[in-house]
């Protein structure tokens, strides 16, 4: 199958892509590379892409492909906090015109990256797909209204599945330190404390970039009836716990390392334990990573390729990176690049 996967050069994309590549698929990217050079250790091997904002995609550009895998979004909630209208101008509107555009070309499969955050403050019971959605930040809203859109734009010709992530975690090439695990294990690396901002009392599912991959992997080989227009919790429910639990784990990974729950932020509305069943039934999907695991891993990669504090704090978390872009000159207001190539 030859297929498009939007954010290449992101955090899940450089995972994606060897994981697509490795299950026979012929794959191409499209990325404005905001990320590309955010690399720690050796430089990941990218598939032919096109250097093209969300915004400026082309129906010719897709034409050729059976699916497109969907993962270009400003995946950050404090960068959505800022700049909501940014956040739905890509998030949500390019998104769409892209799935249009994409329909327009007789693309078949359409795999959107959503995210169980969708849920919001959703208590301690498990929330399954048919769960009230209650999003809390205009990154989550953005991806309830594509969610909506896509679905009116579904037919016999056009298939859009959700893939609803848990929140990610894990190494890759083309690191995050803005999410929670790798944050809190960084952070541990660096300072020797495990720093828990909250009251560490929220509950979050987890999952690894590597099982949202495998998850993605499925939707390409699922019988097409089957998706389409269907939402997937993607996870596992051994995943589901609270900050205060994830931090343990940290400490537990790092040799050393202090727990310190601050509560400087306060309260965390955004809770919610969510239920894996329905793409274990109907995809045979099942996450191999628990969070321990992915502690593990992190510890192991962060020492061996060399990670610093210049590099984890403002080259690996997303707004920051945007910042200095946009200080540069790089990017305009409206994130936009100004200098091609830079």
């Amino acid at each position: 199958m030859r297929v498009l996967v939007t954010g290449h050069q992101g955090y899940l994309g450089t995972v994606m892509v060897p994981i697509l590549r490795a299950e026979g698929h012929e794959v191409a990217g499209l990325d404005i590379g905001y990320f590309a050079d955010c690399v720690l250790g050796a430089a990941p091997d990218d598939p032919p892409g096109l250097a093209v904002d969300l915004r400026d995609v082309t129906v010719d550009q897709l034409v050729g492909f059976d699916a497109v895998a969907h993962l270009a979004a400003l995946s950050n909630d404090p960068l959505g906090a800022l700049a909501p209208q940014i956040t739905h101008d890509i998030n949500h509107h390019a998104s769409v015109r892209l799935a249009r555009l994409a329909k327009e070309a007789g693309v078949r499969r359409f795999l959107y990256a959503s995210t169980c955050s969708v849920y919001g403050a959703a208590g301690d019971e498990l929330v399954t797909e048919d769960a009230p959605l209650r999003p809390l930040t205009p990154y989550a809203e953005s991806k309830v209204r594509v969610e909506d859109d896509l679905l009116a734009l579904a037919d016999s010709g056009f298939a859009p599945v959700f893939l609803r992530n848990a929140t990610a975690f894990g190494f890759s090439p083309r690191l995050r330190a803005d999410i929670v695990l790798n944050n809190l294990v960084g952070y541990a690396v660096l300072t020797g404390e495990v720093k828990v901002l909250s009251d560490g009392t929220p509950w979050r599912p987890l999952v690894h970039a590597q099982d949202i991959a495998r998850a993605f992997a499925r939707c390409l080989v699922a019988p097409v009836e089957s998706i389409h227009g269907v939402a997937y919790n993607v996870g596992t429910e051994a995943n589901n716990l609270t900050v205060a639990e994830i931090a343990q784990t940290v400490v537990e990974a790092v040799p050393g390392a202090q727990l310190v729950i601050a509560g400087t932020s306060g309260s965390d509305s955004r809770s919610y334990r969510v239920d894996f069943t329905k793409a274990r039934e109907e995809l045979a999907f099942e996450a191999q990573w628990t969070v321990p695991d992915g502690a593990a891993e992190l510890y192991r990669e962060y020492l061996a390729r060399g990670l610093t504090a210049d590099a984890f704090f403002p080259k690996f978390t997303r707004l920051a990176r945007l910042n200095t872009l946009k200080d540069a000159g790089v990017l305009d207001d409206s994130l936009y690049r100004v200098r091609i190539g830079a």
